[in-house]
């Protein structure tokens, strides 16, 4: 029987042992599957909102993170797809919140183009 040396016996472990931790961490990252679903819901959300019609490059930036994200996922390269998911989700909901702020200043505006009208019809009718 061949003996092996003290020093080699210990590479041969440590060598092992490395191959043994890397596979660990490549299989302790998780489908983001969750985070996937509220992304593509917010992404849904800020269309829902005016989105595309008051924030349409942040649409156009979640839109292309959620497809990126999706790729990154059929590559099973989750860490990337958690990420881009996040930043699409971020997006939307920027898209989101511009479309809303729009759709209140507009009825804003409308509000007191009314408001300014009633009141030249009360002027009229008072005098």
């Amino acid at each position: 029987m061949k003996t092996i040396s003290k020093s080699r016996w210990a590479r041969t472990l440590s060598g092992t042992g490395f191959v043994a931790i890397a596979l660990a961490a490549c299989a302790s990252v998780p489908p983001p599957t969750e985070q996937i679903a509220v992304s593509k819901a917010a992404v849904s959300s800020a269309v829902s909102a005016g989105g595309n019609e008051y924030a349409s490059a942040d649409m156009q930036a979640a839109r292309e993170k959620m497809n990126r994200a999706n790729l990154a996922m059929t590559a099973e390269d989750y860490k990337n797809a958690r990420s881009l998911a996040e930043q699409a989700e971020v997006d939307a909901q920027l898209a989101a919140a511009k479309a809303r702020s729009a759709k209140a200043r507009k009825a804003a505006v409308t509000v007191q183009e009314d408001s300014r009208v009633l009141r030249r019809e009360i002027d009229r009718n008072s005098q």
